[in-house]
């Protein structure tokens, strides 16, 4: 153990070395580390040798005992001070008290009296010492603790158990900054179903993990945690328009990932929020977002707000498990799983029903989840009911085979309405796209970067769009516009290569007559020979 060090302050020499010779120091836990004449003296050293202990004479010239006492209460208020005098007043003793001095021995100084003070003193110094340690060890403890702390919190969070009020509390405990001020959630599904030789399922998602935090956290500032399998990042954003720059980000690295890790990497972007107690609809949002890879592909990133419309995104009800799965084929899956879908739903009802007053009530709420449905999609219930007056009436009802007539009828219709919304939002947005072609093909910076700006959509989803709706890619469909408008320029105007292929968008003349020919398989001017002779 170490020993404690200890300061002697007397202007009387012959009274430190009685003390020094009178007491066994190190038995007792102690060493002296030197001494002072007066206070002025005491407080250098002080500073220079850091003492545990100080012991002092109350008068003293320059600068007594209780004025020493005071000083070192207030600089260094972690060192222990024993007083000792000559005189046994009561004033000496009230400013001792006063000054939290636990130790007041009188002269001449008897060595058992002195000895009991030092052990007085070894033990609460001891005391406070395993105290510090103890305190150090929690501190240490709860900073190994805290990344668990966080994803916990986080996990609560998302999935709505902590309540509004208590947010402000666990922020600062865990040291969880949100200040936003719009928060987003990003959700990437590694794919169990391809991974590389030598590889386990874990391990890749350990990697990607990894990588996410090296190749996408660096440019933003949030957090990373892996929940259900997959990696979450709760991310800050400094505005709305970011969360397009995120995107084509995460879709970046999703094919990154395919291509040198060989992992089939989704990444889901949900809804921006500005408010920490959305954060959970934001999730949802990734969550389905990254369901969608049914219908965009897998190996990139889908933006929830692209792919369904922004006053649509709301927080998902609760559903129960065949609900859920009704709902998901409704709006992404194929017709020919729609028919299973509403058995499973349609059979969990009558199996969970013990009675025919709990077959009425779930008959209803399964009406209600239909309107629910409707209405968080802009659509009208009343239109897709079919023939039933009031269905809250009539479906309590219906027996096992008129309900899945029923709810395979209003599925299916609600099915090929979010499809034909879908398909047609998707239509809008080429058309858009092609009209801002036709306007801007002359301007050489036009490119697929331009053109989703304009359209405030992410590069992933329009390209993954256009070529769906057009057959071809952007960048193709630009290249085929701009080279039919310099064909016609070569037949019906006397201009230079150059001077078209300015007007086209090429201020490189050369590179112009290389893309030409490749498009039409002779160079500018020998098209317009060829074709002039006719």
């Amino acid at each position: 153990m170490e020993l404690y060090k200890v300061l002697l302050v007397d202007d009387e020499s012959e009274v430190i070395d009685v003390i020094l010779h009178k007491i066994n120091w190190e038995p007792l836990g102690f060493r002296v580390i030197g001494s002072a004449g007066n206070g002025v003296k005491a407080l250098e050293m002080v500073e220079k040798e850091q003492p545990d202990v100080v012991f002092t004479d109350i008068k003293m010239p320059y600068m007594d005992g209780l004025e020493l006492s005071r000083q070192l209460k207030k600089d260094y208020p972690m060192i222990r001070t024993l007083l000792f005098t000559g005189f046994d007043e009561f004033e000496y003793a009230r400013e001792a008290l006063h000054l939290e001095i636990r130790e007041y021995l009188l002269k001449p100084l008897n060595a058992s009296e002195l000895t009991e003070a030092l052990k007085r003193l070894r033990t609460s110094l001891d005391q406070e010492r395993e105290d510090k340690l103890n305190v150090q060890k929690l501190q240490d403890y709860y900073m190994e603790s805290l990344p668990m702390l966080q994803v916990n919190f986080f996990v609560s969070l998302l999935e709505g158990r902590i309540r509004e009020k208590d947010l402000s509390r666990y922020l600062v405990d865990y040291r969880i900054d949100l200040s936003g001020p719009l928060l987003c959630s990003v959700v990437f599904h590694t794919s169990s179903h391809r991974v590389p030789e030598g590889m386990s399922p874990l391990l890749l998602n350990m990697s990607v993990q990894q990588q996410i935090k090296e190749r996408v956290m660096e440019h933003y500032s949030g957090h990373c945690f892996v929940y259900q399998g997959n990696t979450v990042l709760i991310l800050q954003l400094p505005a709305g328009e970011q969360i397009t720059a995120l995107t084509d980000e995460c879709d970046r690295f999703c094919r990154w990932a395919d291509r040198i890790i060989g992992a089939t990497v989704t990444a889901g972007i949900g809804q921006s929020v500005d408010d920490i107690v959305n954060l959970g609809a934001s999730y949802e949002g990734a969550r389905e977002a990254v369901s969608y890879r049914v219908l965009y592909g897998t190996g990139r990133a889908i933006n929830i707000a692209e792919v369904i419309p922004q006053e649509n995104l709301k927080m998902p009800e609760v559903e129960e498990d065949g609900w859920h799965e009704l709902l998901k084929v409704i709006r992404m899956g194929r017709e020919e799983d729609l028919a299973e879908a509403v058995k499973k739903e349609v059979t969990l009802l009558h199996r969970h029903a013990h009675t025919v007053d709990q077959y009425r009530l779930s008959a209803m709420e399964l009406v209600k989840g239909f309107h629910r449905y409707c209405s968080n999609n802009g659509l009208v219930f009343e239109e897709y009911k079919g023939a039933l007056a009031d269905p809250y009436r009539e479906v309590p009802e219906m027996d096992e085979t008129e309900l899945f007539t029923w709810v395979y009828t209003l599925a299916g219709k609600l099915r090929n309405e979010v499809s034909s919304a879908r398909n047609s939002s998707s239509r809008n947005l080429i058309t858009k796209a092609k009209a801002y072609v036709e306007n801007h093909y002359q301007e050489a910076d036009l490119s697929l970067d331009t053109v989703c700006a304009e359209l405030g959509v992410s590069n992933s989803y329009f390209s993954s769009v256009f070529k769906k709706e057009a057959g071809k890619s952007f960048i193709s469909y630009l290249t085929e516009y701009r080279m039919e408008k310099a064909r016609a320029r070569i037949l019906e105007t006397t201009e230079k290569n150059y001077e078209i292929a300015e007007n086209v968008g090429y201020p490189d003349a050369n590179y112009f007559s290389y893309v030409f020919k490749k498009q039409f398989g002779v160079s500018p001017s020998k098209y317009r020979t060829e074709h002039m002779r006719q």
